[in-house]
């Protein structure tokens, strides 16, 4: 296949497998090109379906709601990574409800008794819990089963694709430098993962724009611990002290998180944009170029959606 004239997706993250899976399930011939398969920080994600600081809300709603009823239906499958886990959002304050709450059937308001010590309101609900590294490869397997064609190599320019029908910019972080895109930034996030006590609910906090997140994500036999939210800082080298303070942070609403096993440290850079950028542009060198990148930290909330996009974008606009 890579002697055709092939779409090539630059970027093996979530958004770029997802999009690919799309694409060659509608029928195109994919080529996907990246320097790491699967994306680092997607490998680094929690991963709890919800939009998280994302816009433009429009879009975005409608986004993660293909992508709910995406990972719904992957739900029934153990080897997909994906299952529908009930937990509680909490905050310090009292917090309106989100606006995604009215998505979700079952989301319901917490009875004081049912919330930790130091909480003002709260919110009951269910939603897709995913374990990333699982995910991923099932993703990946699912492209390639699909006839989609991995080539591990470094994209500097949208001029060094070759053989492109049309390129799809799925490259995250190097999006922006990609589409000579000056308004992507990297927001540094950092897990912990432990080996599970017995947890088998979500628990999430609300900090708001507080770099220092608490969020607890069990996936079987373990726990995923979060978090921060460091703005502007790619730096992926884990960081004990911060480390540390995550692991903390999460004892005080699960204290048999305190002594639990550490298994891994993830740490990556979410490509953040004022606004997600999913959108068609003539290259100079005449090829078709989708853009699919600035999710931040809703990468995975909103890949079905972004992608089922992009596969209508080159199935109207993308030349024969």
């Amino acid at each position: 296949m890579t002697a055709e004239r092939t779409i090539v997706i630059i970027g093996a993250g979530v958004s770029g497998l997802t999009t690919g899976v799309a694409l060659l399930e509608a029928g195109h011939p994919v080529r996907l090109v990246a320097e790491e398969v699967p994306g680092v920080t997607s490998l680094a994600a929690g991963a709890m379906w919800g939009p998280y600081l994302v816009e433009p809300w429009a879009r975005v709603r409608e986004w993660s709601l293909a992508s709910l009823r995406a990972f719904e239906a992957l739900g029934d499958d153990p080897a997909t990574g994906v299952r529908m886990v009930s937990g509680i959002e909490a905050a310090r304050t009292h917090m309106p409800a989100p606006d995604w709450s009215g998505l979700l059937p079952n989301f319901r308001i917490c009875a004081p008794e049912e919330l930790p010590a130091g909480f003002a309101s709260g919110y009951r609900f269910t939603v897709p819990l995913i374990d990333m590294p699982v995910y991923l490869q099932y993703l990946l397997e699912r492209f390639q089963g699909a006839g989609g064609v991995v080539e591990r190599a470094t994209i500097h320019s949208l001029d060094e694709v070759e053989r492109a029908s049309a390129i799809i910019n799925c490259a995250g972080l190097a999006g922006g430098d990609l589409a000579g895109d000056p308004g992507v930034r990297p927001i540094r996030g950092q897990h912990v993962v432990v080996k599970n006590p017995g947890i088998t609910e979500f628990f999430s906090e609300d900090t708001g724009l507080s770099s220092d997140l608490l969020c607890i994500y069990p996936h079987g036999d373990t726990v995923v611990l979060g978090g921060s939210a460091i703005d502007g800082e790619g730096n992926l080298q884990d960081d004990p002290e911060t480390a540390r303070a995550i692991v903390d942070r999460c004892a005080e609403i699960e204290p048999v998180l305190a002594t639990a096993q550490v298994i891994a440290h993830r740490v990556g850079a979410r490509p953040t944009r004022d606004e997600v950028r999913v959108e068609a542009e003539h290259h100079e060198n005449g090829v078709k170029v989708f853009h699919n990148y600035g999710h931040g930290g809703s990468g995975v909330t909103l890949s079905w959606g972004c992608a089922g996009e992009i596969a209508t974008l080159v199935a109207t606009t993308a030349d024969p």
